[in-house]
């Protein structure tokens, strides 16, 4: 999407049942790092199944200008990496558009070659502090020559001639500083650590096992993961096949729970235990999920996931679940909206600094729709209307958030009133089919021209 893209608004509305066996696009966390260790590796990597999201292609085009050769054929990517310690200074900044995984785990990787970098991003992603991943690369020796007051973009790094490996224990439960540390790593003597007293999304440490990367990791008894990573060794090419994203199979899944009638099967789920969250706590509250089919694929847990509409009723989630979830609590706030009693959401720290602040938005979208809702400074209770009677009928502000978009428009094909969000082009950046797939099942979406 280019940063002058005009809004499109888009309106769901209350409709027929959702029926059908559908696929959602890989996964995005998976594409961003299959993309970036693809075109570190020594040699050929073959990538199917790749999330085309504008984000993950960001990252592509990165790589790309650091000396990988990438290019698509057919339904499959293939990738001449650099080698681990090669790659190249680019010509211009790296435009990262909307995407904050792809940009924070690329400071890491490249932060500490001996080379200048900027890094640039639109309107959203310029307002996404940075200092999180900043701060540890500083201690390895990193320069952030230039940045935007509160070390946002843009911004440019000045790599150390030899970099220094560190013990670094993550302050927050963020997979995104976890990995950028890791990567930072890769091109740093000797054994760099990560400490992380939370676990959260593992696919870093698989993958760069899979590539070939001297990584460990040991938990002891208090659950404090401790992941060493030995610095300048060889990453080999891999073929790799992307499992279906859970954080965009959400929204159908959601969907399929609240319009009555429903019945929908969604393939090739990842079912990876660290991201998982929305499903175990959806079945607390009585979803009717089953998971079929489950299988190994490229090393990660998959499942088919058949889902029928059901009376759910409100829950605590705890906050040790959020980092299992953290991209899903803007659908399970409109799945807690159609809910008996009252859901807690708890441990939402991290929603403030995503795409937008989510927990704001989520509330304020929730209330411009009739739901009764209380945004605390790292919660949010809401209090269910089973039958969806008195809710819509409003406008949700986006915010450039794509999940806020698409959350939305999930409440407006369950609700009594349609729903309308001021913009749906940015759900490009993690979900490109997100429109035909639901109205592909039944969903009544209509977008509006460009506003």
């Amino acid at each position: 999407m280019s940063h002058s893209t005009q809004a499109r608004p888009a309106t769901a509305h209350k409709g027929a049942p959702l029926k059908g066996r559908v696929r959602v696009p890989g996964d995005k966390s998976i594409s961003h790092r299959a993309f970036m260790f693809g075109g570190l590796a020594s040699g050929e990597t073959r990538i199917t199944g790749l999330l085309e999201g504008e984000d993950v292609l960001r990252t592509g085009e990165a790589m790309k200008a650091m000396g990988a050769v990438i290019s698509r054929t057919g339904d499959e990517w293939v990738i001449q990496g650099t080698g681990n310690g090669c790659l190249l200074q680019p010509e211009a900044p790296l435009d990262f558009g909307n995407a904050g995984t792809g940009s924070r785990l690329t400071m890491g990787l490249v932060g500490t070659y001996d080379m200048e970098t900027t890094f640039v991003g639109d309107a959203s992603l310029s307002k996404r502090p940075m200092a999180r991943v900043l701060d540890p690369l500083r201690e390895m020796g990193v320069q952030v020559l230039r940045a935007a007051e509160g070390d946002r973009m843009p911004i440019t790094l000045r790599g150390p001639k030899h970099a220094a490996p560190i013990t670094y224990r993550v302050p927050m439960a963020s997979a995104q500083v976890k990995s950028a540390v890791l990567l930072a790593g890769l091109n740093t003597p000797g054994v760099t650590t990560v400490l992380e007293p939370v676990m959260t999304r593992d696919h870093t440490e698989k993958m760069l096992r899979g590539f070939g990367a001297e990584l460990e990791v040991e938990t002891d008894a208090n659950g404090l993961r401790t992941i060493r990573i030995q610095g300048q060794g060889r990453l080999t090419g891999q073929v790799i096949a992307v499992p279906g994203d859970p954080s965009s199979a959400a929204f159908p899944l959601v969907a399929a729970l609240l319009v009555p009638g429903s019945d929908i099967v969604i393939e090739n789920v990842l079912m990876n235990p660290t991201r998982t969250g929305l499903i175990l706590t959806l079945q607390e509250m009585g979803a009717s999920i089953d998971l079929l089919d489950r299988r190994s694929a490229g090393g990660e847990d998959v499942a088919d996931l058949r889902v029928r509409s059901s009376d759910l009723r409100g829950v605590v989630v705890p906050p040790e679940r959020a980092p299992s979830m953290i991209d899903e609590y803007p659908v399970l706030a409109v799945a807690a909206a159609f809910a008996e009693g009252t859901t807690v959401m708890e441990g939402l720290d991290e929603l403030r600094v995503k795409e937008s602040d989510r927990l704001a938005a989520v509330a304020a979208g929730l209330k411009a729709n009739g739901v009764e809702c209380r945004e605390g400074e790292a919660s949010l209770s809401v209090t269910g209307q089973p039958d969806g009677k008195g809710l819509g009928g409003g406008t949700v502000a986006t915010h450039l958030d794509h999940r806020i978009a698409m959350a939305f428009l999930v409440m407006g094909l369950a609700a009594e009133k349609a729903v309308t969000v001021d913009d749906q082009t940015m759900i490009s950046t993690s979900f490109p089919e997100f429109m035909d797939l639901m109205t592909g099942l039944g969903a009544e979406i209509q977008t509006d021209r460009a506003a």
